[in-house]
C-alpha cells in the first residue's frame, strides 16, 4: 500500500471523491482522512514498530537547564539515557513533585550530583533532576507517530504493517459524509477487529520477550 493507492481505495469504497472537478468536497479531504486514521492509530496502538532509538547530542542535557524538549512526533517514552563520557547512565522516571523535592532549587549545579531522574512535564518537555553539570547526549527510545503520508511520503510504519486499519480507520472519518450509510457499522466492526488483532499480536511478543528460554 501507498499513499497513492490507499486515496484510490478510499474512493472505490466511498463511491466518491473521484476528481476534484466532480466530488471537489470529497477529494479534497481524503488526505486529511488518511492524517486522520494515522493520528488515531498512533493513539490506539503501541507496537513494536513504533519505537524508534534517537540519539540527541544537539538538543540532549545542557548544562544548567533542567527542561529537555522532546523530539518530533514523540508519542511516549520507553527509555532515557545519556553518555558521560564511554560511560551511559539512565534516567529513572518519577513524579515532577518528586524531582523538584529532591533537587528545589533547580539553578544549583554539582558535578558530584549528575542527573538520574526524569518526568514528564507537558506534551513538550521533559523535566531532569539534579540539574545538569555539563551537556550530555541523550539516548531516547520512544514510541513515535511514524510520518505522516502524503505525495511526497508514500509509505510509513501503517501502509507497510496496518494497512487495512488504515483503510477502515479512514473510511470511518468519512461519516459526516456518509450520513445513514449501513456501511459505517460495517467498517467500524472491521476497523476494531483487526485493531484486536494487532494488540494480541503484539502482547504476545512481549510475553516471548519475558519468557525464558531454554536449550532443547
Amino acid at each position: 500500500m501507498s499513499f497513492t493507492t490507499l486515496t484510490g481505495d478510499i474512493q472505490v469504497y466511498l463511491e466518491r471523491g473521484g476528481s476534484a472537478q466532480t466530488d471537489p468536497t470529497v477529494f479534497n479531504q481524503i488526505p486529511r482522512l488518511i492524517n486522520a486514521s494515522e493520528r488515531k492509530l498512533a493513539t490506539a496502538l503501541k507496537l513494536l514498530g513504533q519505537i524508534e532509538v534517537l540519539t540527541d547530542s544537539n538538543a540532549g542535557l545542557q548544562q544548567g537547564n533542567p527542561i529537555v524538549t522532546k523530539p518530533d512526533r514523540w508519542r511516549q517514552t520507553v527509555s532515557l539515557t545519556y553518555l558521560s563520557g564511554t560511560a551511559r547512565k539512565p534516567l529513572f522516571e518519577r513524579s515532577y513533585e518528586y524531582l523538584t523535592t529532591l533537587w528545589p532549587d533547580s539553578s544549583v549545579i554539582d558535578n558530584d550530583e549528575p542527573p538520574g531522574f526524569y518526568a514528564d512535564i507537558d506534551l513538550l518537555h521533559w523535566y531532569v533532576a539534579p540539574t545538569p553539570p555539563s551537556d550530555f547526549p541523550l539516548q531516547i527510545i520512544a514510541y513515535f507517530q511514524p510520518p505522516l503520508l502524503d505525495e511526497a511520503n508514500q509509505t510509513n510504519f501503517w501502509t507497510d504493517y496496518t494497512p487495512q486499519l488504515l483503510l477502515y480507520g479512514a473510511l470511518l472519518e468519512a461519516t459526516p459524509f456518509l450520513k445513514d450509510d449501513p456501511r459505517i457499522q460495517i467498517w467500524g466492526q472491521s476497523w476494531a477487529q483487526e485493531l484486536q488483532m494487532h494488540m494480541a499480536a503484539d502482547l504476545q511478543r512481549l510475553l516471548d520477550r519475558a519468557s525464558e528460554r531454554k536449550t532443547p
